[in-house]
């Protein structure tokens, strides 16, 4: 299961965007808590033992927790979207694929030189897109989160509103203790996700890689481990070595959009998906006047997508770009991770 196919947290760090749950009343959860907090943790505890967590870890973990307000208060003011009201993807764009994040993409390149070659060997995406996501993330590492994760799981989960995901969350943190995790790197975003690439417990536990052969998945600190877990993670979700994600197109002007919208309803994104048109080669798009302004093979299947409307900026999207999006499912994300790769390789 990727990072956030059960949820997208919005929240300061690059993998946050609405979440798919309504925004929550502005004073009280709407879920009640049934129980009190030392009370929830005795059962978060129970339910840890149960499925093998040791209880030297248990004790360790829950020790002194108490719940974080701030936590609920931001959780709690998760902003919904505005009926009527979309917001371009040009300002996106400007304030995510900015020149602090392509210099610091391409002078990590250089930095990770004498590795990402075979990482990228290994794993068949190209080091690019990997950064491209660690700059949206984390900028590089430069802004990881300092909430102490036991607790904010723990919090959330006995809030309620998604409580089984954060019990999950929860239950897979202390997991990664047992698996060898020291107490000191638990620190991440207020909604659970940390590390370079921002994972969620249960994705660390899945899809974390030691991408130095020391023994150790630290995407915390080290650089060939991040690199190597963001791959992974987008190997399993499918990722078509050689393959472009897509690339800028050129739409004709009077251009028929309503004879190529997509009737499929996605199983996951459906909305984000119904942004994008039906699929097609690209020499049938050309045949219709869509030009490709990159590099696409003429037999690979590609979907339209103009996210500011007709005369605005379009792209031809690949298998590859449905892929970024099970690492966050936002159009604007995808897009911009395309375009922030294609800026730190050029």
């Amino acid at each position: 299961m990727s990072l956030y196919r059960k949820l997208k947290l919005a929240m300061p760090l690059g993998l946050a965007v609405a979440m798919l749950s309504p925004p929550a009343a502005p004073v009280r959860a709407q879920t009640q808590v049934s129980v009190g907090f030392d009370g929830y943790l005795q059962l978060l505890s129970a339910r840890a033992r149960r499925e093998g967590v040791s209880e030297g870890t248990i004790a360790a973990m829950t020790a002194g927790l108490t719940p974080n307000q701030r936590v609920i208060d931001l959780d709690r003011a998760q902003p919904g979207a505005l009926p009527g009201v979309a917001p371009s993807f040009a300002g996106y764009f400007r304030s995510h694929v900015d020149n602090v994040r392509i210099s610091g993409g391409r002078s990590m390149l250089q930095q990770t030189a004498g590795l990402a070659p075979q990482i990228e060997r290994d794993y068949g995406v190209p080091t690019k897109i990997v950064l491209a996501i660690w700059g949206h993330e984390t900028n590089y590492g430069r802004y990881k989160g300092d909430f102490d994760l036991a607790r904010s799981l723990a919090t959330l989960a006995w809030e309620g509103r998604r409580r089984e995901l954060f019990a999950d969350e929860f239950i897979a943190l202390l997991k990664m203790v047992d698996r060898g995790v020291p107490r000191s790197r638990l620190y991440g975003s207020w909604a659970g996700a940390f590390g370079n690439p921002q994972f969620l417990p249960s994705v660390y536990l899945r899809l974390a890689r030691d991408g130095d052969g020391d023994g150790d998945a630290d995407i915390w600190n080290d650089r060939a481990d991040t690199l190597a877990s963001i791959s992974n993670y987008f190997r399993d979700a499918g990722w078509r070595t050689g393959e472009p994600w897509g690339v800028r197109a050129s739409v004709p002007a009077g251009f028929d959009a309503t004879a190529v919208v997509t009737r499929l309803e996605a199983p996951s994104c459906p909305r984000v998906h119904a942004r994008q048109s039906v699929w097609k080669t690209v020499a049938e798009w050309r045949a219709l006047g869509v030009q490709p302004l990159g590099y696409l093979p003429e037999n690979t299947l590609a979907t339209l997508i103009e996210p500011d409307g007709r005369g605005t900026g379009a792209f031809l999207l690949t298998g590859n770009y449905k892929v970024i999006l099970q690492y966050n499912c936002s159009n604007y994300y995808a897009l911009s991770v395309g375009l922030l790769a294609d800026e730190i390789a050029r």
